[in-house]
């Protein structure tokens, strides 16, 4: 099932999508819900992120290429950080490229949802709700600046997620690809991924609890670069979707 998030006569609504058409979902994705005969039309509604997460946890250095891309390695756990929820957007809305950065950079990514509070699990499937795409911008001179990726990694608007959550699928096989005003700039298969989506929740529900709606990203295979003024980027994967972006200069700068 394709879960989406959006508002609808100014409320916050969750729906099944069917090509163009959404039925209304009543209850909590997170716990229990039925889906209803209830339509709207997907133009006319407006598509939200499709979680608020508390948090989204990050992993760097996932996928082999992309460790030689940056010359930087690591085998024996993956690099983890953090966003906050505050660099949440939308499919279709802008990143915003702040006053006084050079060089931002797009990492497409597969993206695992939380669906109910984990913390020390083994059974792992059952506390995801499902996937979904998400660009993790980067501020790439100040990643290299300061050697821990916080403060390049975590702008408002750096991180584009969406556009739906996708239910039914195997995480471990999926292509993923990435373009830039339509080039191809990443193609590769999450089954290349050094640590696997069961391997990460496992361990990462060992350090921190992770809450419902809550975003594990996985990693970005190489062929990241470099994005301009007015570029759309496009995060394409397998059984999902597309999640499109455009980078916008910040307002004043």
């Amino acid at each position: 099932m394709k879960i989406i998030r959006f508002l609808l006569n100014n409320e916050i609504k969750y729906g099944a999508l069917e090509g163009t058409k959404i039925k209304l979902i009543d209850g909590d994705v997170f716990s229990t819900y039925s889906v209803t005969d209830a339509l709207a039309d997907v133009d006319q509604v407006k598509i939200l992120p499709p979680v608020n997460p508390t948090k989204i946890v990050c992993v760097g250095l996932n996928y082999k290429d992309h460790q030689i891309e940056m010359n930087e390695f690591t085998d024996d756990f993956p690099k983890l950080f953090i966003k906050p929820s505050t660099a949440v957007i939308a499919n279709g809305e802008s990143i915003i490229k702040p006053k006084d950065i050079d060089r931002i950079d797009f990492e497409g990514e597969l993206a695992v949802v939380i669906k109910k509070t984990a913390k020390n699990v083994e059974d792992w499937q059952q506390y995801v709700l499902g996937y979904t795409c998400l660009n993790d911008v980067t501020a790439r001179e100040i990643q290299k600046k300061d050697g821990q990726w916080t403060r390049a990694k975590s702008f408002d608007t750096f991180a584009p997620i969406g556009p739906i959550i996708e239910t039914d699928i195997n995480p471990n096989n999926l292509e993923i690809k990435t373009y830039v005003n339509g080039q191809i700039k990443q193609s590769a298969n999450t089954s290349q991924l050094i640590w696997d989506v069961g391997f990460l929740v496992k361990e990462i529900s060992k350090i921190m609890t992770l809450l419902p709606g809550d975003v594990i990203t996985t990693g970005t295979p190489s062929g990241t670069g470099r994005l301009e003024i007015n570029d759309r980027v496009d995060v394409e994967i397998e059984n999902i979707g597309t999640l499109t972006n455009y980078l916008k200069q910040e307002e004043g700068s």
